[in-house]
């Protein structure tokens, strides 16, 4: 079982923002890599960004580069995700998860197990 809740999510119009929430209740993220993933209907799941732990290094996706910041308030123990400049092809379920790391212990935008995710939280970029 996830041990994230995901909230944040809404319809927006385009160009518009939203800022999604990861809060973990069982799991200090200050010490774990977290990933944001999205899936829309009909794909696979993607990783589109991912906190480092410690460090905080974030890495992103082509797709959101530019447009989407994630960052760690260690004191909240939540991970969170601003989302600017949104398009329609942001539309998806969004959910975070704890990553793997490459051999420098930075994040890497794949789910340590694909076996456990949350509810997610539902965006809906539309006119």
């Amino acid at each position: 079982q996830s041990p994230f809740v995901e909230s944040g999510g809404g319809l927006v119009q385009p160009g518009g923002s939203l800022r999604l929430s990861c809060e973990a209740s069982t799991v200090t993220l200050e010490y774990v890599s977290v990933g944001w993933f999205r899936q829309s209907p009909g794909k696979q799941r993607e990783g589109i960004s991912c906190v480092t732990a410690l460090s905080g290094l974030a890495k992103y996706a082509d797709s959101v580069k530019g447009r989407f910041t994630a960052s760690r308030n260690n004191a909240e123990n939540t991970v969170y995700l601003q989302m600017n400049s949104l398009k329609p092809e942001d539309t998806a379920i969004y959910y975070c998860a704890i990553t793997s790391t490459d051999f420098t212990s930075a994040c890497v935008m794949t789910a340590a197990r694909d076996d456990s995710w949350g509810q997610g939280t539902q965006v809906t970029v539309s006119s």
